[in-house]
């Protein structure tokens, strides 16, 4: 696990835009998946930065933006949360609620000075 004053050292070098397409009669649930993600992706070496869920505008889309410091460090993410109790606690929160209808994933390098 790396400490969250390492992270903000570390340049993040890959964003992954995570765009959902919610049960907008769900939100509450999508909201508290989300809260959910935000430790573990930290717990995992990335940077969350945040979820930005509906307000005005289109009522059923969602985003997601979080960093690592490479594309290399995403992948080993994805390999240890398929077996990490808390992220697959997480992971059968939304099979079992279905409030996510749809969802892409794009990766983006940040511009951030």
């Amino acid at each position: 696990m790396t400490s969250k004053s390492n992270l903000e050292q570390m340049p993040m070098k890959v964003t992954c835009h995570v765009k959902y397409i919610i049960d907008p009669d769900m939100l509450s649930e999508f909201e508290h998946y989300a809260k959910l993600w935000i430790p573990l992706v930290e717990k995992f070496g990335g940077q969350h930065h945040g979820y930005f869920l509906p307000s005005e505008g289109a009522n059923d889309v969602a985003i997601a933006l979080f960093s690592f410091p490479s594309l290399a460090d995403y992948e080993v993410y994805r390999h240890e949360s398929a077996q990490d109790v808390d992220c697959l606690s997480a992971f059968y929160y939304a099979k079992k609620h279905k409030f996510i209808l749809r969802y892409e994933r794009s990766f983006m390098r940040p511009v951030l000075e």
